[in-house]
């Protein structure tokens, strides 16, 4: 997936969850995916758990997160 593709599953909206990244047509963020990661979940419980995603979608958001670092392409 590259940088085209996964933007297009990625929004910022300033009047929705305070600007923060979100997946789009939801109020789930970057954030919200990556800390279910952390606490580990797997990309299977996620979308059990929040049948309106996507596996892409969440595939997205881990890559919008890496690129958001200092040094990422």
């Amino acid at each position: 997936m590259n940088k085209e593709d996964y933007l297009q599953h990625i929004e910022v909206d300033p009047a929705k969850r305070f600007g923060k990244p979100c997946i789009k047509g939801t109020r789930i963020t970057v954030t919200d995916i990556l800390e279910m990661l952390a606490n580990g979940m797997t990309q299977a419980e996620i979308l059990d758990e929040h049948p309106n995603l996507l596996a892409e979608q969440i595939k997205a958001a881990l890559l919008y997160a890496a690129n958001q670092l200092p040094g990422a392409a």
